[in-house]
C-alpha cells in the first residue's frame, strides 16, 4: 500500500541531501536546519531546496527562507512530528507553495484551488470532519457586510460578530459584492476593509465544512465565487484595519489589500493543516507573496500565532496601529 512521503530534516550545515538541485518537490517537506554561525555561502543556495529553515535569529536575520529559534535542530523535530500526523496536506502545502512561486496571482490561487478541493476528497479531512461531528447551520443574517461611503472612499465592514465574522456564504456573496462596487465604479479611490466585533474574522464558517457535494463542485465555486481574487483584482486600492482574532481567512484574504493595519492585540493564526486541508481562501498566494514560500509554510505547518511585531517584521502587515471595531448603528 502507497504510503505518503513524511517530512525530512536536512541539516544545511554540511549541505547534506543533495539540496543544491533545483528546488523541486521530490517528496516529503524537506526541513532544514541550521546550527552554525556559518556564512550564507556554505548554505544559503542550498536553503532553496527547503520547504522551511531553522536557524538561530542571529543566522536567521531577516533571510524570506529562515525562521530564527532558539533551537533549530528541536524545532525542527517538533515540526516534523507534527506533519507526520497529517502527511498528505503537508505534501500538497509544500507542492502548492513551491508550484505557486512563479506563476501570476491568478494561476497560484488556481493551483491552490485544486489542491485544496482534492484534500477535501481525503482521509485526513474526512477524520477532522468525524471527529468534528454535526454542526447546525449557521443562522441567516439580514446584513452580513455593511457598506458606507464617503466622497471617493468605500469601507466595507464585516458584521457577523455573533459568529465572529467567520468566512461563510453568505458573508462571502455579501463581501463580493461589496467589492464589485469598487471594482466597477471608477469613481471610488480607496477601500477600507473592517470588521463589527471583536474579531475581524475568525476564519472559514466550520459549521458550512463538507457541506458542498463534491470536490469537483467545491473547485468551481472556489475559484468563480472566492473574494480573494476580486481583492487582488483591486489591491491597490484597498486597505484592510485587521483586530482581534484573524483566523485562516481572516488573515489570508486582507493579505491579498495592497496595505495591512494590524492593531497592536491581533492574533493570527493557520489551523487548516490540523484539519487534514491547506489555506484555501487565496493564503498560499497572499500570505506567501508578502513572507515568501518559506514562513508561509512554517505558519500552516505548526498553527502557530503571530503576534503583530512579527507580523511587521516579516511584511505580513505594513503598520501595527490602534484599529477599532465598526460601530454597526
Amino acid at each position: 500500500m502507497f504510503q505518503t512521503p513524511g517530512p525530512v530534516v536536512v541539516d544545511l550545515d554540511d549541505r547534506s541531501g543533495g539540496l543544491l538541485d533545483p528546488p523541486v518537490y521530490r517528496g516529503g517537506p524537506r526541513i532544514g536546519v541550521v546550527s552554525a554561525d556559518l556564512p550564507e555561502a556554505a548554505w544559503g543556495a542550498a536553503a532553496q531546496g527547503c520547504d522551511v529553515v531553522y536557524a538561530t535569529p542571529q543566522v536567521a536575520g531577516d533571510r524570506r527562507w529562515c525562521v530564527g529559534v532558539d533551537d533549530p535542530g528541536g524545532t525542527a523535530a517538533r515540526v516534523v512530528d507534527d506533519l507526520a500526523r497529517h502527511p498528505q496536506a503537508a505534501a500538497v502545502l509544500a507542492q502548492v507553495l513551491r508550484a505557486g512561486e512563479h506563476v501570476s496571482v491568478a494561476h497560484a490561487l488556481l493551483v491552490e484551488s485544486f489542491a485544496y478541493s482534492t484534500l477535501l476528497g481525503g482521509p485526513e479531512f474526512a477524520k477532522w470532519l468525524a471527529g468534528r461531528g454535526e454542526k447546525p447551520a449557521p443562522p441567516p443574517a439580514s446584513d452580513p457586510v455593511l457598506i458606507d461611503r464617503d466622497d471617493d472612499v468605500l469601507t466595507i465592514a464585516l458584521n457577523r460578530p455573533d459568529r465572529r465574522n467567520a468566512y461563510g456564504a453568505a458573508l462571502r456573496d455579501a463581501l463580493n459584492a461589496a467589492i464589485d462596487v469598487a471594482r466597477y465604479d471608477s469613481t471610488v479611490r480607496a477601500v477600507h476593509l473592517r470588521a463589527v466585533g471583536s474579531s475581524f474574522c475568525s476564519g472559514g464558517d466550520l459549521a458550512e465544512f463538507g457541506t458542498t457535494a463534491d470536490v469537483a463542485t467545491a473547485h468551481v465555486i472556489r475559484t468563480a465565487v472566492g473574494s480573494g481574487p476580486r481583492i487582488a483584482e483591486i489591491a491597490s486600492t484597498v486597505t484592510a484595519f485587521v483586530h482581534g482574532g484573524c483566523v485562516g481567512a481572516g488573515i489570508e484574504l486582507p493579505a491579498m489589500a495592497g496595505r495591512v493595519v494590524m492593531d497592536p492585540a491581533t492574533i493570527v493564526h493557520l489551523p487548516e493543516l490540523s484539519m487534514g486541508l491547506i489555506p484555501g481562501a487565496g493564503g498560499t498566494v497572499s500570505i506567501s507573496r508578502r513572507i515568501g514560500r518559506w514562513r508561509t509554510f512554517h505558519l500552516a505547518a505548526t498553527d502557530e500565532v503571530v503576534d503583530p511585531a512579527t507580523a511587521l517584521a516579516w511584511g505580513l502587515c505594513d503598520a501595527v496601529e490602534a484599529v477599532r471595531p465598526v460601530d454597526p448603528r
